[in-house]
């Protein structure tokens, strides 16, 4: 049985900033044209829509935080630079074997990592609706190497048993970080499924004070083997953490490093390295 595509309601963005079309998947039932778009722009219709221009398709929650943009012309590549840095993990385990990702957005480290990266890769979404747009941000279909699941990321680590390399944590709300992962054992259960070389990076933007339990909670869970690294950028900022203490990169090793997988994967990895070494270190 062939399964039907998602209707779309289409409409001229309404915000002056933001030119492009709003693309709004499942719209309402009975609601005009004209009440979704003024609901919209009110912050009154609380879910998932594309805002799409000639060169980018881009994921929205509320018209004031994007959650992911992917390029038309290559939608494998990483367009913000906080996931571009978030990539950074290759610098210590340059060759991970399992790769977790919690949150799936538009799916562009997912992505990355698919194409790039000899991986095992399992993202968990806690939204369908998230999921149900996973082929509008061409996202691949599961495989044997690579799946979407939907699920809280708290109960599916809670579940999972066998170790891995590379925890990649970026989960919102409409504000902000998303609070579950702070209410729950969360990143107790992280810190002990990481293998011993493992690494979790996670990116916090979003409403600011939403950020101190989750540091501390990591910061008590991974023992202090952690380190804040801002993006400037983005105004976002990432955390780092390590199943075993280590000292910050600073040895040629990962230089050498840092200019090889600037090589292969045209990121700014030296940059990256700089930037991880000036990083906070959280006691």
């Amino acid at each position: 049985m062939t399964e039907q595509r998602q209707s779309f309601m289409e409409f001229a963005s309404p915000w002056f900033f933001n030119p492009g079309t709003v693309r709004l998947p499942s719209p309402p039932d009975g609601l005009s044209t004209d009440e979704v778009r003024r609901r919209l722009m009110n912050g009154q219709l609380a879910q998932p829509y594309i805002l799409e221009t000639s060169s980018h398709r881009c994921l929205y929650f509320t018209p004031s935080n994007v959650q992911s943009v992917m390029s038309l012309d290559e939608p494998d590549a990483l367009v913000t630079a906080y996931t571009r840095k978030m990539m950074a993990f290759l610098l210590f385990n340059p060759a991970p074997k399992r790769i977790a990702m919690v949150g799936l957005g538009g799916g562009s480290l997912a992505k990355f990592c698919h194409r790039n990266l000899q991986a095992q890769i399992t993202v968990v979404e806690i939204d369908p609706r998230v999921v149900a747009l996973r082929e509008e941000f061409r996202i691949p279909a599961d495989d044997a190497r690579f799946r979407v699941v939907c699920e809280d990321g708290a109960h599916y680590m809670s579940q999972r048993t066998d170790p891995i390399d590379v925890l990649l944590v970026d989960a919102f709300d409409p504000i902000g970080v998303a609070p579950t992962l702070a209410a729950s054992d969360f990143y107790v259960q992280a810190a002990q499924r990481l293998s011993p070389r493992g690494v979790m990076v996670m990116n916090f933007s979003g409403m600011p004070h939403r950020y101190v339990t989750h540091i501390e909670r990591i910061g008590a869970a991974f023992r202090g083997s952690t380190l804040l690294v801002p993006v400037i950028a983005d105004d976002n900022l990432l955390l780092f953490a390590f199943r075993r203490r280590i000292a910050l990169p600073t040895t040629a090793k990962y230089e050498c490093r840092a200019q090889r997988l600037q090589s292969r994967l045209t990121l700014e990895f030296p940059r990256y390295l700089r930037r991880i070494c000036q990083g906070h270190v959280l006691t």
